[in-house]
């Protein structure tokens, strides 16, 4: 009976030992009597016991690693302090285990020491300016580091970069004296483009007021010229209708000289200085004046 129990818990524990059962995104890396044997993948994996043994589990998901922050020196003598985060995958286990003792050292130490060279050959406002640029020359020196090891770095993020506090308060101060700046290059600009707006809006203004003036005494010349036309017409077509009416009448030379006195009496009414009396008018002038004095001397 106890050699049968004995015999039983035998099994078990050699079951216990052969039976592995390897998680979704890892692997575990297999060694028998000490040497590499291979690599389990997810699933079920049968061992030889006391001969195999698992070396390492290694996840192969996209694992992050934070640097702990480090003083860099810059181009123009500059202490500043760089808070960094790797993102990064294994992509060949065997290599990350038997190719590096500490694969997380390695690219921490590989990180802290990239850092420090790409940072120390750039001024302080250049880091500022030229994180993408960092992080991509941080990305490819990484990634061509670590390939030998089985590792792929995906990304690398600067999170923070600190000056000293004196560095910061001369960075703000210069950050508002250009504020306030580009606020008075913008308010002068505001200004000079109000004037322009100002002048042209005027200089319309007057352009179009004269054109109106034009216009107007264009058309008052016009109306006047028509209307001088149309009395010029009336006083002809009167003229005529008189001129057919006397001669329709066969006027007697009285009648001739007295529409001749009216004619000068209409011409004398005008604004010239100078009135020219026909020659013919004189005796009719003559005869009115012989009347006139005929008239006084009956009174």
């Amino acid at each position: 009976m106890w050699f049968l129990i004995i015999v039983l818990i035998i099994v078990l524990v050699i079951a216990f030992k052969s039976i592995k059962v390897v998680k979704q995104a890892e692997v575990y890396i297999i060694e028998r009597l000490g040497k590499f044997h291979k690599v389990a993948d997810a699933g079920l994996t049968i061992i030889v016991p006391f001969m195999d043994h698992v070396r390492s589990v290694v996840s192969l998901k996209q694992q992050t690693m934070d640097i702990p922050p480090q003083g860099v020196i810059t181009k123009d003598n500059v202490t500043i302090t760089i808070d960094t985060v790797v993102f990064y995958q294994i992509t060949d286990p065997a290599k990350a285990v038997y190719e590096i003792q500490s694969l997380k050292k390695g690219i921490e130490y590989l990180a802290i020491t990239t850092i420090r060279d790409i940072v120390g050959k750039m001024d302080l406002d250049e880091t500022f300016s030229s994180r993408d640029n960092i992080n991509q020359q941080l990305r490819v020196i990484l990634d061509e580091a670590t390939d030998r090891w089985g590792c792929k770095i995906d990304r690398v993020e600067i999170k923070d970069i600190n000056p000293p506090a004196d560095i910061r308060d001369a960075m703000e101060k210069q950050m508002n004296a250009e504020r306030n700046k580009r606020a008075l290059i913008l308010e002068a600009e505001a200004q000079r483009q109000s004037a322009i707006t100002i002048a042209e809006g005027k200089k319309e203004a007057a352009i179009l007021e004269a054109e109106a003036d034009k216009e107007a005494a264009v058309r008052r010349a016009a109306g006047e010229a028509q209307a001088i036309k149309e009395v010029a017409e009336a006083k002809a077509k009167e003229i005529s209708m008189v001129y057919d009416a006397m001669k329709n009448a066969n006027p007697d030379e009285r009648l001739v000289q007295l529409k001749s006195l009216e004619a000068l009496q209409e011409v004398a009414k005008g604004n010239a200085n100078k009135v020219f009396i026909p020659f013919e008018a004189t005796s009719a002038l003559s005869s009115l004046g012989a009347i006139k004095e005929i008239m006084k001397d009956n009174k």
